[in-house]
């Protein structure tokens, strides 16, 4: 269902000495508001999988977030906090006058979607947590498991590198690449707006809030967890999933069992880019969900 469309307004937004770049798409009433994931990823690859939804009547707006895609680059690393993500999310909104938005978070823009659900209430008409946790302790024991299914032998050659240091080693990154091909996108070739967000990715906020890689949580965020005030979220909530995701079902399961108004789409041969990867199980479950929203 996803195709690659040109934004219809492009907007610069000021965040006192910096600027972060908006993507506009259609002129429906409602808005589907996008987080990407990284850190540091450009919104290219989720904007693009999202900006069909105009054929559905809505509004779809996406952010490269600051030192992101057409953003600024700053390097100071105190800028790279979840913190500060999350008042540069409501600066964009009431910026570009989105009013109440449907929120859409995608891995890393789910934890922000979360803070910024907790911060900001009043926003929302409904949140969708795709491909995300909500307790990260929780994730790390998961992401253990992925890693043990590369047998033993791999597992220890893995921590003999993470010990050392040494991430960028052939043997430890081609442990890496597997374990990317199957959970975080399982399509034998990556679609052009994944690459394009990939190849231009910046690493100071990821290994500053994340860690090295995906399978290894070293940064700022190692110790989130906010499964204690998921209660608080009232609106409706979607959790999406892939069954294979890096980001697990039983991730997903953790986030339902705490949200008052939740449901949640398991999407079959699929991990992390369920948009991708199962175009057909993902987006009628979505388009249902806002629908019954609007309803």
């Amino acid at each position: 269902m996803w195709r690659e469309i040109e934004p219809h307004e492009r907007h610069e937004v000021s965040l006192g000495e910096h600027r972060v770049v908006a993507y506009s798409f259609g002129t429906g009433e409602e808005t589907v508001f996008l987080l990407n994931g990284g850190p540091g990823l450009a919104c290219d690859y989720l904007r693009e999988a999202h900006s069909c939804l105009i054929d559905q009547g809505y509004r779809v707006v996406a952010f490269d977030q600051l030192g992101t895609g057409a953003a600024d680059r700053p390097t100071d690393p105190s800028l790279w906090t979840i913190e500060r993500y999350v008042e540069e999310t409501e600066t964009v909104r009431t910026a570009l006058g989105l009013g109440k938005v449907h929120l859409l978070g995608h891995s890393w823009g789910g934890w922000l979607a979360i803070d910024y659900a907790l911060a900001y209430p009043h926003a929302l008409k409904s949140l969708i947590l795709a491909d995300t946790v909500a307790d990260m302790p929780h994730l790390v024991s998961e992401l253990e498991k992925l890693r043990a299914a590369l047998g033993p032998e791999t597992v220890a050659m893995m921590q003999k590198h993470e010990a050392a240091g040494t991430f960028d080693h052939p043997e430890y990154q081609a442990a890496i690449t597997l374990l990317n091909y199957r959970h975080v996108c399982r399509l034998p070739e990556w679609p052009a707006p994944v690459q394009r967000s990939l190849a231009d990715w910046n690493m100071g906020p990821y290994g500053t809030m994340q860690g090295p890689n995906e399978f290894l949580y070293t940064g700022n965020l190692k110790d989130w967890n906010r499964i204690p005030d998921l209660p608080r979220i009232s609106v409706p909530t979607l959790i999406v999933v892939g069954e294979r995701d890096e980001l697990t079902p039983a991730c997903a399961m953790r986030m339902k069992n705490a949200l008052p108004q939740a449901r949640i789409n398991v999407v079959a041969n699929a991990s992390h880019m369920p948009f991708y990867e199962n175009p057909a199980g993902y987006y009628p479950p979505l388009l249902d969900f806002l629908a019954s929203v609007s309803r």
